[in-house]
Parts: structure tokens; sequence; C-alpha cells
């Protein structure tokens, strides 16, 4: 299929791209741009990419396209899977920053109003933050409870920090793509081109073009709001275990990822082995949730090429408490962690 691009007009300059990669999610793509568009801000452009989809996705997007001109911008482009569809969005968005939201989750709508203040207020400066990270909500499907995800532990709120600044992440905190708005110059610095038919390339969008930034700005606003828990999502538990291999190949991509320690500012390196140890940890979790030899043998293999990558990187992260839990030896070690995710899974409801 030829990528087609519908109902675009050009308009003033670009606060916020929000890029959203979109297939087969007509149940809940018009909740998404529907909150996207609440602001009607003039300086915000919404990129729907969607993915080859065979439902209704890219039809209802086309409605709201047309129903807002200079707002909406679909792309319809024969499927390369989610890392495909973001590529095709940054390579199009005209923003000074951009968003990821997947089709199927949403923003809060006065949380959106102080996103884009602060936005403004940045690019008036005479040099604007390179990242800037808010709190994201998981929205399980049919769970009442809604855990929200702060970062006021670990950064202080509305002022420019340097990676240096950053507190100490607790052991399962970590910024993930749902978190963060990058410089749209950042992304373009690091040449992230994610890989097209790959699940879970939101750990590499959170990862690679970290040591291309130097400045941050916490927003102490509850922004994202994360859906799950439907069936077939690529982070129900099941599903996970089935694409355990597409984890291993993105934990690879990490690995590679990963600058030597005197290469980057103290606090990146030490929040990128937090990052990198906490996917190692969650690459070996569903290799073992699997209870399959082969990927218990893939689970030795995953830490061997970490040592192989650089000895200094892999005794890093190797030292992280969850990282001497998940090699904790034998049939005692599995249970420990099936236990120990069962327990994560029903307080948290992050599937």
């Amino acid at each position: 299929m030829t990528e087609t691009v519908d109902h675009y007009v050009t308009h003033a300059p670009i606060t916020l791209s929000f890029i959203v990669p979109a297939y087969n999610v007509a149940e809940y793509v018009g909740r998404c741009i529907s909150s996207l568009l609440s602001s009607q801000a003039p300086d915000v452009e919404i990129i729907v990419v969607n993915d080859g989809s065979t439902d209704e996705t890219g039809l209802i997007a086309d409605e709201y396209a047309l129903a807002n001109p200079g707002l909406l911008k679909v792309i319809h482009q024969s499927n390369r899977g989610h890392g495909g569809a973001i590529n095709t969005g940054m390579a199009h968005a005209g923003g000074a920053y951009i968003k990821v939201i997947d089709a199927d989750d949403w923003v809060d709508p006065s949380s959106l109003i102080t996103v884009l203040t602060t936005l403004r207020e940045q690019l008036r400066q005479s040099s604007a933050v390179d990242l800037v990270v808010t709190n994201y909500v998981y929205e399980k499907q049919n769970k009442h409870f809604k855990h929200v995800v702060r970062y006021d532990n670990v950064m202080p709120t509305g002022r420019t920090l340097s990676w240096d600044d950053i507190g100490t992440f607790r052991t399962n905190q970590y910024l993930i793509m749902h978190s963060l708005i990058f410089k749209a110059s950042v992304l373009r610095q690091s040449h992230m081109q994610l890989p097209d038919h790959m699940f879970y390339v939101d750990f590499i969008f959170s990862y690679q073009p970290l040591p291309h930034t130097s400045t941050l700005l916490y927003v102490d606003t509850n922004f994202y709001r994360y859906f799950t828990g439907r069936q077939g999502q690529s982070v129900e538990t099941k599903t996970m275990v089935s694409r355990v291999s597409q984890l291993m190949l993105v934990n690879r991509i990490m690995t590679q990822l990963t600058p030597e320690p005197d290469s980057v500012p103290t606090g990146l390196y030490r929040y990128m082995i937090h990052y990198l140890s906490i996917n190692c940890v969650i690459t070996s979790t569903f290799l073992i949730l699997s209870k399959k030899q082969e990927n218990y043998q893939m689970k030795q293999h995953l830490w061997q090429q970490l040592e192989n990558r650089s000895s200094i990187i892999a005794e890093d992260v190797r030292s992280a408490t969850l990282c001497r839990l998940i090699n904790i030896p034998g049939q005692t070690g599995r249970l420990v962690v099936r236990f120990g995710y069962r327990i994560a899974e029903a307080a948290i409801g992050f599937n």
C-alpha cells in the first residue's frame, strides 16, 4: 500500500506533535483522538499513523481529520509494526516537542493544558529543556483502583534539572515512553530508527535518545492514561510470554546502546544502568514464566551477552537488587520470580 497523507492544512509554528500509532483499535482510537483535541490549541498537531489496519481504525481517524482541519493529520501505510508507525510519525512531525501516545490510551484534558503551558514557557526561553517528564496512570479495564506513577521522589518539580540533579529511582521505578516528551531536535540527533515489525520498541524509544539530553523538567501532573487489561494486548502476561524472543531482541539493542561510564554524566549513566537492569529483569522474568527449558538457557545467554558487551556495565547491572534476585539459581529462584510477579500484577494491575 502506498503511504498517503490526508486532510492536513499547514498552520502556525507547532509546540507539540502527538504521534499516534494505530493498528486495529477502532473501538478505542476515537477516545484517544478526542482527548488530544480537547484543547483545540492551534500550536498542537496530531499525527495518526494507520498502520495497515484491517478494521475501521483508518476510517474513524479520517472522519476526525475532516472535522478538525489543521489539527489532525492521518497517514495510511502498509503494516510496519509499532516501531515503523512511530518512525513514520516522527518523519512527518513539525513540532518543537514530540509525544507518542498509543491509540488505545488517552490524555487527561486538564493536564494537557498544564503541559502545553509548560512547553510554551520553555520555548520562550533562550534554551528550552531537552526532556519533559510527567506522571502516568494505569487504567486497567474493569478495575477501579488507579495506580499513579509519579517522580516527585527523584525530581523536584517545576525547575530545570541536569542528570546529576536526579535522585535515586526506586527499584521498580523508571521513565517509560508514556512519561516522556522529547524535544524534536534530541530525537533527530539520536538518529533513532525503531525496528519494523518488532514489539516492545517503547523500551528503545525511552533509552536511545537519553545521551543526547542534558536538561530535564518534571511536571507533576497525571497526564498520560495507560489502558491495560485488554485481551491480546502486547503487555498482557501470556502475550509477553509468547513474544519473549522479541524482548530478547530489544534487550540486545539496549545493551549495545548503553554508554560507557566515562562518556556521559554520572547521573545519566546511573539512570541508564538502572533502566537496563529493569529491562534485563523483565526479560528474564518472562523467560522464566514460560516454563520452557530452552528459555531458561536463553536467560543465561542474555546475561552472557551483557558480559560480552562490557564487564564494567555487566557488573553495574548485576549489582541491582532485582538483578540479584532474578539470578537466584535453580528451581528455587524460578519459584521466587513467579511468586513475586503474581503479587506485583495483583497489586498494581499493570497487565
